[in-house]
């Protein structure tokens, strides 16, 4: 049944809705860093509405803080947002249709918790069923309410700035939100030594420079994927009289 790019739309604003419980109280913990980074409000909630990167936000306002230059501030956050290819890599077949402003649109709305859901939503199609489909009004919705919740929380943490006592721990909603996130993608074996895997190396090399530990995670998430993938591959095939039918 044929869905109308307005209940997509609406579909996608309606999914985003409990993860801006996490990611709220850090867009909120995004403004303080910056309020006492030194960055002008103009600035940092400029950097919000065009930038749109939590961690690139967050380490951009660090280095600002520490009097680093332009071209260390650009490389490092470049770094760091690596990991949007992979998420681009993997939207790519569902968009490939669309003109080249929706895919603009839609680039600059990819950040991670538009893409966790994005993806989960576009799983049970076809990439080539997609041109007949509103799918792409659903990632519209769902980043569009990520954008006007990390807008209006960013300026409610610089306004209220040192206010927000410490105790409030708000820098704990966001990795709660990311496991919430994570785990109904933990569907099959190699789905889930991927991300034992990831998060392993990323621990292990949290100390690397330039948040490098957290690429060498992705990579070798990526890595034992796919191994996982070939391992169980054949074995699907050597159990199916109809490989074709093999889910």
């Amino acid at each position: 049944m044929l869905i109308s790019p307005r209940a997509e739309f609406w579909g996608g604003v309606r999914t985003q809705l409990p993860i801006l419980l996490g990611v709220s109280p850090f867009g909120m913990i995004y403004g303080i860093v910056a309020h006492e980074a030194g960055l002008p409000m103009s600035v940092a909630l400029a950097m919000s509405m065009l930038v749109f990167a939590g961690s690139a936000q967050f380490i951009a306002a660090q280095l600002f803080a520490t009097g680093a230059g332009g071209p260390v501030i650009v490389l490092t956050t470049f770094v760091v947002n690596l990991r949007h290819l992979l998420y681009s890599a993997s939207v790519a077949p569902y968009v490939r249709h669309l003109s080249p402003a929706w895919k603009w649109l839609l680039a600059f709305l990819l950040v991670d918790e538009t893409y966790a859901v994005t993806i989960t939503h576009y799983r049970p199609h076809r990439p080539e069923d997609a041109p007949g489909t509103a799918l792409h009004w659903f990632y519209l919705g769902a980043g569009l309410t990520l954008w006007v919740a990390w807008q209006l929380s960013s300026a409610a943490g610089y306004l209220l700035g040192a206010q927000i006592p410490s105790s409030w721990s708000l820098d704990f909603a966001l990795p709660l939100t990311f496991i919430a996130l994570l785990a109904p993608a933990l569907r099959d074996r190699p789905a889930v030594a991927a991300c034992a895997a990831a998060g392993i190396v990323a621990v292990a090399a949290r100390g690397l420079p330039y948040n490098l530990g957290l690429s060498a995670g992705v990579i070798a998430g990526i890595a034992t994927g796919l191994a996982a993938e070939r391992l169980r591959g054949p074995r699907l095939v050597a159990r199916s009289p109809n490989p074709e039918r093999e889910p």
